[in-house]
């Protein structure tokens, strides 16, 4: 082919051609998927209009291309026609065009290329990233979406990416010339957007069958796609950098996709194959009879092959622990099958859930699990993690049981009360917050449910939800579900149970509540699955109060034990008094009434002594301390009283005698006391006594000594 202006204008043309082709498919695929909400059309619109920089800079350079070989021509002419002097200025001041051009490869062509590149780059991980959070939307997140006009949008799919590839294969075939090899990257920027259509047209296909996760992963794909051309955009600019020229040859671009090319131009990649396939055997295979009757027979072969795969996708084996049904549009058709050969209508018209119901599963109810070593210590550092969220619990029993044990008005029960006043605070604006203290509180749990699908719970679990994936989670819609019931009731029960029967349940008492309320909420729901186990592998309380938590309870076990301690003593005390510990707290409630009957009635007053009757009859009555010292008083008393009525009688007795004789009388009761007084006296004095009246009667002894060793031996030489 000659190389003159006219094939760059034509391949200048096409160029423009390619660039309205591109746009239109581009803007037709956007507008389509705005109106009709489908968000895989949007994604794969940005993918097509990214090529549209390439067609322009294509033609730009074509135009200048153009504008070169002019400038050339002319320049022959005029030397032709004037030949050369001495005056004539230098090739290379007349060549402005081809000056041009060089500038254009050389800065134009890698500069279109990295904004390409980045285009898609950018593009790309910005679909991917949105895509993903379409799958697993928050409260507030936008969800993925398909259009409700699938009919239309299938065919406008099919019907863009054959005229994309029609246009490919036709701009492929023109830069297979020298001149308009530059075509290549439009070429396989065009069957890059038939490629694009067609996966959003495969998806549209298996939306229709009910197999709407396709559809997202051709989204992804495409997001994917992008980023990988970038990717090889980056790779080809590099290479270029360091790939040596040749003198007259015009650069090859960096947008020039060399996996694209080959899919724009699928004879060469059946060439490399032959060649490839030459090589490896060492002779021309490609030109045997036989390799030529396997490339006619290859059609037949296909089929076969495709008749083989329909016909064994009406078999489907149902294991022993296994139970299948037949799936038809989306629906359930026939019974369920278990432990044998399931027959079915060729895909697609209808396919098999397979379900393995003797599997048992572990769904955790929290994002992330506690840090659990071998010995579970509250009072380690926590992990700071903002999004976990505790549990509620009802309030701990301790400022109940201390109201019970000291009473509601002891200082102790002021104190522990949450609805006691704190230093700093204002009461009254801090209301709402003592009510909620004074009826929940916070812990920190992991529980895992172990779940099975029931044997008889196949269908109900297959209608109970959708099976999509939530990629961000990792779960089925079904099983998030399942985990949301489980939350609710968890959080249900354990709001109801005080925070010290939580922290320290008995034995399995709180797994087994908990498996319980869940079963039951399962079977009102009609999700088929059977709650085997709730485990606890993890509780403690929240954050960095566990040590608190800690500290509380060694002051409870050693205020437990100081009570005791004192009800001991109070029953020790009780029983030395009373005899019995259990008339104590009868005994103190009748001795308060007589106190309180004795200042409100007076001393005698009826109720007071009848109150102080009540209390005597309690104490006399048992055989205690007090009762025997009340026993031994009135003993005491009755003795006194005996000694002094004998002694008042004897007194009587002595009257008649003094009576008849006083003076005598009153001698001898004073010689009587002299007597008695003297008698332990060593030295003895009379005085105030008339000597005639006194006999001294002395006689002298001497003391033996307690052992006299003489009488000792007198006593041995006599026997």
């Amino acid at each position: 082919m000659r190389i003159d202006q006219f094939s760059y204008q034509q391949a200048s043309r096409v160029s423009v051609l390619g660039f309205l082709l591109q746009f239109a498919t581009g803007i037709v695929l956007l507008v389509f998927g705005r109106l009709a909400g489908d968000t895989t059309l949007i994604v794969a619109s940005i993918s097509v209009l990214c090529g549209i920089p390439v067609w322009v800079a294509l033609a730009v350079v074509f135009h200048q291309h153009r504008l070169e070989r002019l400038e050339s021509l002319e320049r022959e002419e005029l030397e032709q026609s004037r030949g050369e002097t001495i005056f004539e200025r230098s090739a290379l001041d007349q060549e402005a065009a081809a000056r041009r051009l060089s500038q254009m490869h050389r800065w134009l062509m890698p500069a279109v290329s990295l904004a390409v590149a980045f285009l898609l780059l950018g593009l790309g991980l910005w679909n991917w990233t949105h895509l993903r959070e379409m799958q697993d939307p928050g409260p507030d997140g936008i969800s993925f979406s398909v259009g409700s006009a699938l009919g239309w949008q299938l065919a406008v799919c099919i019907g863009l990416a054959l005229i994309a590839f029609i246009f490919a294969r036709f701009v492929a075939g023109m830069s297979k010339q020298p001149a308009w090899q530059n075509l290549r990257g439009g070429a396989g920027f065009m069957v890059g957007s038939a490629l694009v259509t067609l996966a959003t047209a495969v998806g549209i296909v298996f939306h229709v069958f009910q197999r709407p996760a396709i559809m997202e992963w051709m989204a992804l794909g495409i997001a994917g796609f992008q980023i990988a051309l970038a990717i090889e955009i980056f790779l080809n600019w590099t290479l270029n950098l360091y790939r040596p020229r040749r003198a007259n040859e015009i650069p090859r671009p960096a947008f020039d996709s060399r996996v694209l090319g080959l899919l724009a131009a699928p004879d060469n990649l059946v060439r490399g194959i032959n060649e490839a396939v030459n090589y490896q055997f060492g002779f021309d295979i490609t030109s045997s009879w036989g390799y030529k009757l396997l490339l006619r027979s290859s059609g037949a072969l296909v089929a076969l092959g495709l008749v083989a795969l329909l016909i064994l996708s009406c078999i489907v084996v149902v294991g022993p622990g296994e139970q299948a049904v037949r799936l038809r549009g989306g629906s359930i058709a026939g019974r369920v099958h278990q432990g044998e050969l399931m027959w079915k209508l060729p895909w697609p018209f209808e396919t098999a859930e397979v379900v393995d119901i003797a599997q048992v599963h572990a769904l955790p109810l929290q994002n992330g699990s506690l840090k659990v070593g071998k010995v579970n210590l509250w009072g380690d550092a926590a992990e700071s993690d903002s999004q976990r969220p505790s549990y509620l619990v009802a309030a701990p029993k301790l400022a109940v049981e201390v109201q019970r044990d000291l009473g509601a008005g002891s200082e102790a029960a002021a104190v522990l009360s949450p609805l006691a006043p704190v230093a700093g605070i204002d009461p009254v604006a801090d209301t709402a917050a003592n009510g909620i203290s004074d009826r929940f509180a916070l812990v920190d749990a992991d529980l895992v449910l172990i779940w099975r699908i029931k044997s008889d719970g196949l269908l109900p679990w297959l209608n109970f939800a959708s099976d999509v994936k939530l990629r961000r989670s990792g779960y089925e819609m079904r099983e998030v579900i399942l985990r949301e019931i489980c939350r609710r009731e968890v959080c249900q029960y354990l709001s109801t149970r005080p925070l010290d029967e939580v922290l320290s349940p008995s034995g399995a008492a709180l797994a087994t509540a908990l498996r319980e309320r869940i079963q039951k909420s399962f079977d009102l729901e009609g999700t088929g699955v059977e709650a085997v186990s709730v485990q606890i592998p993890a509780l403690r309380p929240p954050g960095e109060s566990a040590a608190m938590y800690e500290e509380l309870s060694m002051d409870t076990q050693n205020a437990r034990n100081f009570k005791e301690e004192a009800q001991r003593i109070v029953n020790t005390t009780m029983a030395t008094l009373l005899g019995d510990a259990r008339l104590g707290s009868k005994a103190v409630d009748a001795i308060e009434a007589w106190r309180v009957a004795m200042h409100d009635k007076g001393e005698n007053a009826p109720e007071t002594r009848a109150a102080r009757l009540v209390v005597e009859n309690i104490l006399v009555s048992t055989r205690g301390q007090v009762a025997t010292q009340i026993k031994r008083s009135r003993a005491r008393r009755w003795e006194l009283h005996l000694n002094a009525r004998r002694t008042a009688s004897a007194v009587l007795g002595q009257a008649g005698a003094y009576h008849i004789a006083p003076e005598l009388f009153m001698q001898r009761k004073l010689m009587e006391s002299i007597s008695q007084s003297l008698s332990n006296v060593r030295q003895k004095y009379v005085l105030g006594v008339d000597p005639n009246r006194i006999r001294v009667d002395i006689q002298m002894q001497q003391p033996e000594v307690g052992f006299n060793l003489a009488d000792y031996v007198e006593k041995k030489s006599d026997q």
